[in-house]
């Protein structure tokens, strides 16, 4: 269960991000596939936004598989009501659904932030009010916005939790953990996002997902899939604990890095954007801490040129 929200989710979540434009970009059909070959498996809980841009992907996934019964969380970084409303009606048209289970706030940081989009806030619960959400909440990289969650008595919580603690924009890991234990011990839904680092932690994936699995106050945990491959691996891994002796090598080889191109015209849009401060205006183009970098691919959404992506 996803906290006190009273709605059932599976255990992994898909994170359909590294499906879309901001990543690999995968053809509609072939991201549509892989989807619906994660509902026949029995994976129920999948995880989108309005930057993503995969609502096209969610929605033919579910005509292939012949099933829409799934749960859907999706997101959006609206301030105010009208533009809360309006990513609501753009989830439920583009995925087909006339409800979207879980809408959250992206990326929100603190109090203060939560404050300042109040508005989008109520709005979303009087959608939950209408019966068209079943549950509101915030996605965070930041301790402060789980408490801050916690303390308003939100419905749901997605934050950045993984084993190196890798992207926590404000203190430790072990202090994730305790804001993450006491929203959930206030009823609040968790499902934790970068179990792997956005790619970073792969070398020890199997410690990775572990520890993921082993905090009993997290209800789902979303993991980035782009290919069939990856998605058995990982139901295998949520099945035995254990990845085969294949699927370690295939991850191995696998990396996922931040692609500056040289067409890169140093414009700084990018390295406001980051909420990582990975980036930063070199002496041509933009350059990025590769330690600090998550891999979520934000960055690309505010390139006019098209010159940063995940690859």
């Amino acid at each position: 269960m996803l906290g006190n929200t009273g709605i059932e989710v599976s255990r992994l979540c898909f994170g359909t991000l590294t499906l879309g434009p901001l990543q690999a970009n995968l053809p509609l059909e072939e991201g549509a596939e892989i989807i619906a070959h994660a509902i026949r498996r029995g994976v129920t809980f999948f995880d989108t936004a309005q930057l993503y841009g995969t609502y096209d992907r969610l929605r033919r996934g579910m005509e292939f598989a012949g099933r829409d019964d799934i749960i859907i969380s999706s997101k959006t970084y609206a301030y105010d009501e009208k533009s809360a409303l309006e990513a609501v009606e753009e989830a439920r048209r583009e995925t087909n659904r006339d409800v979207i289970d879980v809408f959250l706030l992206h990326e929100q940081e603190s109090d203060l932030t939560l404050r300042g989009h109040r508005d989008a806030l109520d709005a979303l619960y009087s959608c939950k009010a209408k019966g068209i959400i079943r549950a509101v909440g915030i996605s965070t990289h930041h301790i402060a916005g789980v408490q801050a969650a916690t303390r308003l008595g939100l419905d749901v919580v997605h934050p950045i939790l993984n084993i190196d603690g890798l992207g926590i924009a404000d203190g430790t890991r072990a202090e994730m953990e305790l804001a993450v234990k006491r929203a959930r011990e206030k009823g609040l839904g968790v499902f934790s996002m970068k179990a792997l680092g956005g790619g970073n932690l792969l070398r020890k994936a199997d410690q990775a997902l572990e520890y993921a699995l082993g905090q009993s106050c997290i209800d789902s945990i979303a993991v980035g899939i782009q290919s069939i491959e990856e998605l058995d691996a990982n139901i295998g891994f949520w099945g035995s604990g254990a990845f085969t002796d294949e699927e370690k090598r295939t991850l191995s080889k696998k990396t996922r890095k931040l692609h500056i191109e040289n067409w890169c015209t140093g414009c700084g849009a990018c390295v406001k954007r980051c909420g990582q401060n990975a980036l930063s205006l070199g002496c041509a183009s933009v350059v990025c801490e590769h330690d600090k970098c998550v891999l979520c691919g934000y960055c690309a959404s505010v390139c006019e040129q098209w010159a940063i992506k995940v690859v």
